[in-house]
């Protein structure tokens, strides 16, 4: 048989593959397609961690499993909390509803209908307490979803925290507090783009300050390729997005090693499971380098891409229901191949609803099976070495690096996500995404492919729990009536000065919190000085 070397696939009569970032797939990779300075006696654990941050990597220490969870009040969260802990997950994942999301109170008319909709109310620091009730923070660590109000919520999760006894200094979490990516992907933004950088950036000093293991920041390209991204584009703007909140705490007197080791990141997993692979080892290695070669960190753990990496909720179908279990644990596989920190799953029926116990528990299982039974843990980077990933590796390096190149040519993340040049750019790649699914030029099992005629049937959403939005307003009601109005007036009056005189303001925050200011209170404060974004219109 004749040598398949070096042959295009035309040349070998096959028909051409291209993945979704716009890369050719050679029919056979061999050494010469590699850079072979890449791969020269770089370990585990080795700058510029290509194979890894840490030596030994899963093999002391699977990842983290931290399933996204949030239900209607803290005290059904709570329940959620705990059955999650009971069934083997190691950390937490909160999500919060869209009014507070949005900074809206629960008794607030705009939060009509959806009060603990899609997660769980939080209104002042009583439902914190709540939430988290009889769970031993320093050995969960909770991750806080939430953006356009993140400054609030992390000062009410370190006042909870100190009010229960334990020391900040030591108090190790994540908040997503990504407002760039809500700008691009979400919409959950409130203030102009420039103060809501400025506000990350607050929580960024204070933490590096004063609580030094807690990750304020983790930046999501997760929520931008889910937009309609594709992989380089999703790894390309969330390091433009890290490298603006970074810029800024610099300009604050913070050096990087002060506080780059905290910097996080959220991202997305579906699609070719070589492309994905290969997306987050190139990821990590240019990351590397840009926090060295560019802003002259000396520790390697300054230099690491830390990240949680999970099955994407735009990978999963409402047709044939039951195969986003096996999609997502291909999902599972992809993010433990790529060397993640954390891993969380999107559970099967998540396309069309929030998961019940069941669906959750599967999730879980999934990446136990993996972990226990599958041997995911017994070496480090088992695909390293691989002349397909490895020349792909190389290939993500490069592009990613010319798309942010881009990105700088708009004049930068902020001024590119205040005109609306990367909505727009993510926009156009959504559309030609969902025009392939349409026409069949991107296969979906179950939704072009392979589809009987009874795939379409009803499914059952999760119910609207309405009598637990009718209690929290209720308790909101109650709260306000007993707590300390002068104080509570001084306290946003406090807020609104320290924004006026452009400081820092978590600590004004923090004060203001241990109070029970409610959340719509602050925000309503800061909109009399900040104002409100208003969205660019395309057409």
């Amino acid at each position: 048989m004749a040598s398949t070397k070096g042959k295009t696939a035309i040349e070998l009569n096959v028909k051409p593959v291209y993945l979704e970032s716009g890369f050719e797939v050679n029919p056979v990779y061999t050494s010469e397609d590699l850079n072979i300075g890449n791969l020269q006696n770089e370990m585990p654990g080795e700058y510029p961690f290509t194979r890894g941050i840490h030596p030994t990597m899963y093999r002391n220490k699977p990842f983290t499993i931290r399933q996204y969870a949030g239900f209607a009040s803290p005290e059904e969260t709570n329940e959620r909390f705990h059955f999650l802990i009971k069934n083997g997950q190691t950390g937490l994942n909160v999500a919060f509803d869209l009014p507070t999301q949005c900074g809206l109170d629960s008794d607030d008319p705009k939060a009509f209908g959806e009060v603990g909709r899609v997660g769980m109310s939080i209104d002042t620091l009583d439902d914190f307490e709540i939430a988290f009730k009889n769970i031993d923070l320093d050995k969960i660590t909770v991750s806080l979803t939430i953006n356009g109000t993140a400054i609030i919520l992390i000062a009410m999760y370190i006042a909870m925290a100190e009010k229960r006894g334990f020391d900040i200094s030591t108090l190790r979490g994540t908040a997503q507090n990504d407002i760039l990516k809500e700008f691009i992907g979400r919409g959950t933004w409130i203030f102009p783009v420039d103060t809501s950088v400025k506000l990350v950036v607050d929580t960024i000093e204070y933490c590096a300050k004063h609580v030094p293991k807690y990750s304020p920041v983790s930046v999501c390209g997760y929520h931008i390729r889910e937009s309609g991204a594709n992989p380089v584009q999703e790894m390309a703007y969330a390091f433009c997005i890290a490298k603006a909140y970074t810029d800024g705490a610099l300009k604050r007197g913070i050096t990087i090693d002060d506080f780059a080791s905290r910097l996080s990141f959220n991202f997305d997993i579906y699609g070719n499971l070589f492309e994905q692979i290969a997306k987050f080892r190139g990821g990590r290695r240019l990351w590397a380098k840009i926090i060295r070669e560019e802003y002259g960190a000396k520790k390697d753990s300054s230099c690491w891409l830390r990240m949680i990496a999970g099955g994407g909720g735009g990978g999963l179908t409402k047709e044939q229901p039951e195969n986003n279990i096996i999609r997502s644990a291909y999902y599972a596989l992809i993010s433990a191949l790529s060397g993640t920190q954390t891993m969380a799953l999107c559970s099967y029926d998540e396309a069309y609803t929030i998961p019940t116990e069941h669906s959750a528990e599967i999730s879980l299982r999934t990446m136990q099976i993996m972990i226990h039974e599958m041997g995911i843990c017994d070496t480090v980077d088992p695909l390293g070495g691989s002349y397909y990933v490895e020349a792909m590796t190389d290939r993500f390096e490069k592009e990613i690096k010319e798309e942010m190149k881009t990105v700088e040519k708009w004049d930068g993340i902020v001024n590119a996500v205040a005109n609306g040049k990367i909505q727009e750019s993510v926009a156009k790649q959504a559309y030609e995404r969902e025009m392939g699914m349409q026409k069949g030029v991107i296969p979906k099992v179950g939704v072009n492919i392979f589809t009987r005629k009874e795939d379409v049937r009803e499914v059952e959403f999760h119910p609207y729990n309405q009598k637990a939005a009718d209690e929290q307003i209720e308790k909101l009601k109650k709260i306000k009536n007993s707590r300390n109005q002068s104080k509570v007036d001084e306290c946003l009056e406090n807020i609104k000065r320290d924004a006026k005189a452009d400081k820092n303001l978590m600590y004004s925050i923090v004060v203001a919190v241990k109070e029970y200011c409610t959340v719509g209170e602050i925000v309503k404060a800061l909109k009399e000085v900040y104002g409100e974004f208003k969205e660019p219109i395309f057409f």
